[in-house]
């Protein structure tokens, strides 16, 4: 009897869990549905909860370091303390809402490259070992997002990579304590003028915040240089938004020419410097044809992205990964 509680401490013949998602990709503001399975084992079992989480991986700058970290940005309850008899099967059916600043991670079906986002089904059993269950899931751009994303595939912008960055960003209302760069190589018209240009959105229900950054370290002034911009929902589809991207850029640029672009805070996101760009509306080009020229742009700089038990699994800090 004694070896037998002892097996059940360390998680031996206890319950196990299975996350079966119906919505295995969704959009910021959205809602993620599926049914939680779990089986007991072969003794009866105290669970005190079972949770549904987000997970992803955040890039953490230390003064004199950088490492990845897994972080839970949501998670919801959706059970408390019940009795699982042995060998007894529950579902349970859940939907919860997605955070609207949860950022990409697929763009017309295609993974972005340095993306992972995982859906993390915890059961916390009494006295014994949670068991965990961890399913990969995607994150399309709302139209917004995609609109502005595109137009910059029409400029001749290159996507590189995307990730995730812990901090803030001075002057915008955020709820999570990390922020999606987009990065993207400059077409040649821009060539000359930067390196690099990484693309961040902070969405909420109203709109959101493009915040654009231009790596010009080897060109004159060599300083980072920071814009901003608010844009609504309503204007996915009747905007020109190559000409207003375009637009933003160009003026970016020109404000911060001299070099005296905006600083970069390590601990506290990014900084700004001058004003910032207000939202152009221009009547023009509709959604029609994005999708066509999202993957004509897209698909050079976007690879299948990681399995996410794979990518969880490493983490052992916070307890990922399959019991």
């Amino acid at each position: 009897m004694v070896f037998k509680k002892m097996l059940a401490a360390f998680g031996v013949g206890g319950p196990s869990v299975d996350t079966v998602l119906a919505t295995p990709v969704v959009q910021p503001g959205g809602t993620l549905s599926g049914t939680v399975h779990i089986r007991g084992g072969d003794h009866d079992t105290l669970i005190e909860y079972v949770s549904i989480g987000l997970v992803t991986r955040v890039e953490v700058e230390g003064h004199d370091s950088e490492y990845d970290t897994t972080v839970e940005f949501h998670r919801v309850h959706l059970t408390g303390s019940f009795s699982l008899a042995a060998g007894a099967q529950q579902a349970l059916p859940f939907s919860i809402e997605v955070p609207w600043e949860t950022p990409v991670t697929r763009f017309y079906g295609t993974p972005l490259h340095g993306m992972t986002m995982g859906v993390r089904t915890e059961l916390s059993v009494a006295k014994s070992v949670d068991k965990t269950d961890i399913d990969p899931v995607g994150v399309e751009p709302l139209p917004l997002q995609a609109a502005v994303m595109e137009a910059f595939s029409r400029l001749g912008f290159h996507f590189t990579r995307a990730d995730l960055e812990r901090g803030r960003i001075h002057g915008v209302h955020q709820t999570l304590p990390f922020y999606q760069e987009i990065e993207f190589h400059p077409s040649q018209a821009y060539a000359g003028r930067m390196r690099q240009l990484e693309l961040t959105f902070v969405t909420s229900p109203q709109g959101m915040d493009v915040i654009l950054e231009f790596d010009k370290r080897g060109f004159l002034g060599s300083h980072d240089t920071f814009s901003r911009h608010h844009v609504g929902h309503a204007d996915a589809g009747r905007t020109d938004w190559p000409a207003v991207v375009d637009g933003w850029i160009r003026g970016a640029l020109d404000r911060h020419g001299s070099g005296h672009g905006g600083g970069y805070g390590h601990g506290g996101g990014h900084g700004f410097h001058g004003g910032h760009g207000g939202h152009q509306s221009h009547r023009g080009h509709g959604m029609g044809g994005v999708a066509a020229g999202a993957a004509a742009g897209f698909l050079g700089g976007m690879v299948a992205g990681e399995v996410a038990e794979e990518v969880f699994d490493m983490d052992m800090d916070f307890g990922f990964g399959d019991e």
